[in-house]
């Protein structure tokens, strides 16, 4: 029997379906009207193929719309640079109201650039999109291109949606101190999960991942402590539960779990899932 998924880039493909779901609600909290056609047949077999996702769709939305929310605001304080690290098929420069001089950088693997421009090849981007094809566990080429992107970028905000759960611990440290050290690269933002988190994960979805080399890794014990040492300063962070509870997508029968007060602190080691954002302790305050 063919594996439902063959690499980590049909991760995308999958992650897509439900941006699809939500965008064509009668009352969604996003709109990305190019989700279904990238996402395609294979899109809707791996998201129906893979229960607990589907369940848990809501995650998904969560997600999405907390990322939207940290955009907006960001260009509404004067960032000029978005930069998407395995930024997969979002399109977020062809559906957001974004400012034309905005110069957006998404980073994927070649085959992904070549599928999604190849389905979006009669749409044009709202702002300046550059897509460049690297492999992200290149250390040496991803940091010339840091160096490079950096010393032409102005106040640069750095996304990873859905990148760091696939990473081990030295492969999430590296990355930390690597983006760090580029000063323009003021802010990041990136979704984080606790050990409790990322064991349920692996138990309910671990075994189809697997089938394709992929393994759920990334979830610090010490939460958004771990980047401190590496360079960033912890801002804020924002459950996925609560903003699903607050969009109504949370099931009624989680609706409990999401009205309980999260312990002080960073260390997540409750069931936790959110969106996080940092500031480069080597960039100094953002004015």
């Amino acid at each position: 029997m063919e594996p439902l998924l063959h690499n980590i880039t049909d991760t995308a493909l999958w992650v897509a379906i439900f941006r699809a779901d939500e965008s064509e609600r009668p009352d969604a909290v996003f709109h990305d009207p190019f989700a279904r056609l990238l996402a395609g047949e294979r899109g809707r077999e791996i998201a129906n193929g893979i229960q607990f996702s589907r369940k848990n769709n809501w995650t998904f939305v969560a997600r999405t719309f907390l990322f939207d929310e940290l955009i907006r605001q960001h260009i509404k304080d004067g960032f000029d640079t978005i930069i998407s690290l395995a930024a997969g098929l979002d399109a977020r420069p062809y559906r957001m109201n974004l400012p034309a001089t905005l110069r957006w950088i998404e980073v994927d693997h070649a085959e992904m650039i070549d599928y999604k421009e190849k389905i979006l090849a009669n749409e044009k981007p709202v702002c300046r999109l550059e897509s460049i094809a690297l492999d992200l566990a290149n250390r040496e080429k991803r940091l010339a291109l840091f160096k490079k992107t950096g010393s032409h970028s102005g106040k640069t905000l750095v996304i990873c949606e859905g990148l760091l759960i696939y990473l081990g611990e030295r492969e999430a440290a590296e990355l930390a101190d690597d983006l760090s050290g580029q000063p323009s690269f003021r802010r990041w933002a990136f979704d984080l999960v606790s050990p409790a988190v990322l064991a349920m994960s692996q138990k309910e979805m671990g075994p189809v991942l697997k089938q394709a080399n992929i393994t759920l890794k990334f979830a610090p014990a010490e939460g958004e402590a771990f980047f401190e040492q590496h360079g960033w300063m912890h801002i804020s962070s924002h459950s996925r539960m609560k903003t699903a509870a607050l969009l109504k997508r949370l099931p009624e029968e989680l609706l409990v779990y999401a009205a309980m007060p999260e312990p002080e602190g960073p260390v997540r080691h409750f069931p936790w899932a959110g969106v996080c954002l940092f500031e480069n302790s080597k960039a100094g305050h953002f004015k």
